[in-house]
This record gives C-alpha cells, sequence and structure tokens, in this order.
C-alpha cells in the first residue's frame, strides 16, 4: 500500500489535479494537503461555487501560508482568469512571468499563445539572488506547453469483432492479439476468443532467434497471420513473420 500511494502521489504531483474536480481523496495526494484540509478545500468550494483563482485557496479553513506554498503549484483552475493559474507555474513565480510579458509589450495570455513571443526572451535578464536558471528553465518550458502531461498517448486495442469463436477462423487471415504467455517453443497469443494461439519459435521473427523473449513480451500487442486452424483439437497457428510490431 506504501509504494502504492507514493507512487500515486508521484503522478498526481507530476500531472497535477483540477482544483474544481477533484475529490479529496485525491486532493490527500497533492504535496502540502493532508485529509482534514483537502476535505476543507472539498467543503469551501460546495458552499462557495467554483475557485476562480489560486488566491481564493487562502480563505480556505486552516489553509496557511506554508500549506499554501507546497500545493498550489500542483493544482490547475481551467479557464482561470489568470491563465498561469492552469499551469504547473507557482504563484510566487508570477511575477517573472509578468515581466517578460511587459517586456515584450503583451499580455501574459498572447505569451502563453505564441511561440514567436517566447523566442525573444532571453532568461539571463530575469535572474536575481533568489531565482537562478534552473527555475527559469521550468518556467519557460511549462509557458511552452502549458499544463503538460507527461503521460505519452493511450493506445486503444481492439479484437476483431469479426472474430468470435474458432468457426470464424480462416486461414490467412491477419488479426490483432495480445502475448499471454511465454514458452520455451513459442509464444500464445490472445485473439479475443476462447482458443489462444500458438506462434510457433519459428514463426516469430523473419530472422532466427533461440529466444521467443528476443521479441515479444508478456501482454505486448502484436498482430499474427492464421496460418493452421484444428477445430477438432482446438488448436490455432499463427505466425508473425512479415507482421507489422505491435
Amino acid at each position: 500500500k506504501k509504494s502504492l500511494d507514493q507512487t500515486v502521489e508521484n503522478c498526481v504531483n507530476q500531472v497535477g489535479v483540477n482544483l474544481n474536480t477533484a475529490s479529496s481523496h485525491l486532493l490527500t495526494y497533492i504535496s502540502g494537503l493532508g485529509p482534514q484540509l483537502a476535505q476543507n478545500i472539498v467543503n469551501y468550494r460546495t458552499a462557495n461555487g467554483a475557485f476562480t483563482s489560486r488566491k481564493e485557496l487562502m480563505k480556505v479553513p486552516r489553509m496557511g501560508a506554508k500549506a499554501f506554498e507546497q500545493c498550489a503549484g500542483f493544482l490547475r483552475i481551467p479557464q482561470a482568469k489568470n491563465p498561469l493559474d492552469n499551469t504547473a507555474v507557482h504563484p510566487e513565480s508570477y511575477c517573472i512571468v509578468e515581466q517578460m510579458a511587459k517586456d515584450l509589450e503583451c499580455s501574459v495570455a498572447e505569451l502563453i499563445a505564441s511561440k514567436e513571443l517566447r523566442l525573444k526572451i532571453n532568461p539571463e535578464r530575469y535572474l536575481s539572488p533568489t531565482v537562478g536558471m534552473p527555475t527559469l528553465k521550468d518556467i519557460l518550458l511549462e509557458l511552452d506547453k502549458p499544463g503538460r502531461d507527461p503521460r505519452g498517448p493511450i493506445k486503444i486495442f481492439e479484437f476483431d469483432k469479426n472474430v468470435r469463436t474458432i468457426n470464424d477462423l480462416r486461414e490467412g487471415m491477419e488479426l490483432p492479439g495480445i502475448v499471454g504467455n511465454i514458452t520455451n517453443f513459442g509464444a500464445f497469443v490472445d485473439i479475443g476468443i476462447k482458443e489462444n494461439g500458438l506462434v510457433h519459435l519459428s514463426q516469430l521473427a523473419d530472422r532466427f532467434i533461440s529466444d521467443p523473449n528476443e521479441v515479444v513480451s508478456i501482454h505486448q500487442h502484436v498482430r499474427v497471420k492464421v496460418i493452421g486452424i484444428d477445430i477438432d483439437r482446438k488448436r490455432i497457428q499463427l505466425t508473425m513473420k512479415g507482421m507489422e510490431r505491435g
């Protein structure tokens, strides 16, 4: 449980959460927020409506300056009056971004929207005893892709809808599948029916391999071709030769 909690906490603090929709349980994973303070945020939201700015957090009971400092950068407010409230830029750094916009004679929203304007920023101009280059680089990276999500795109997987039983199979069919088990002699692939198909070691790749683990892994998405069907023995032979890798 401790390991899972740490993983969730890392994910939540990387991605951030929507202050106006997050549950009290999800909010407890945000740095600086305990169960009571998280519940106070939800209660305040219920009583007063959606938050319109991060500053409004200071009105939440028991929200002190230290807790605000720790949590504010991870709480997002889409459609906030200040566009920086929907980024990972911390409120204490807003003045830096506002100065950048002022120097370029534009608004903060225009600065976020225009890559051309951001390319004109010389970060060295904004160095100070309290703000170093790493902080400035983080700010510019966030302005370049506000609210960036470190998660990769999700690949949606679907079995062939026309194949429901072994009787629907025909030799030469190309199908999507998921590697379910790996043995010394090959890999068993789930193609969406009761029976798994076998891709023999000799059919796993266009080159010679001695170990199936060289080319496949458990739960990998693959494309396979049906090369043999034995309905009586409920056996399906597949190949991955010449097929696009999943």
